[in-house]
């Protein structure tokens, strides 16, 4: 009998993710799953800086605040390395935003402010873009 079995689930801790946020090794979490973002640097269309302000830690919020379309939700398949630890997934969602434990307290609400900080960011960087395109085509049509 030859059945497939799923290939094993690697799971991180946030403490772990931490340590991807360099350039060439650029990871993230997104809705408790861990993503390797750093060969989609130089294709980001909200540019490298937005991901940079992500590595490390969970982007949800951010990637969310965008309204990332269809085919961005897949590109992540692509990009796919593992899953945050179900233990730390339950604690972090339970956890109101600007809240948590005592150790935890001013980190989640630095990370939260980050994270806003990446959703502007992101968005400015798509406006800029789009009007750029605008721009061009008008260019031309004169």
């Amino acid at each position: 009998m030859a059945s497939e079995e799923p290939a094993p689930v690697t799971y991180y801790t946030y403490e772990a993710l931490k340590e991807y946020n360099q350039n060439d090794n650029l990871w993230m979490a997104i809705h408790g799953k861990v993503y390797n973002c750093t060969k989609f640097l130089d294709e980001h269309p909200g540019g490298e800086e937005v991901l940079l302000d992500a590595g490390g830690i969970d982007a949800t919020e951010a990637f969310e605040d965008v309204g990332h379309s269809d085919e961005a939700r897949k590109l992540l398949d692509e990009m796919l390395v593992g899953e945050i630890d179900p233990s730390e997934v339950k604690v972090s969602s339970k956890a109101p935003p600007s809240g948590g434990s005592s150790s935890s307290s001013s980190s989640s609400g630095s990370a939260l402010k980050n994270v806003f900080i990446v959703a502007v960011v992101a968005i400015f960087a798509f406006l800029f873009t789009q009007m750029s395109k605008a721009n061009s085509k008008l260019q031309e049509v004169e």
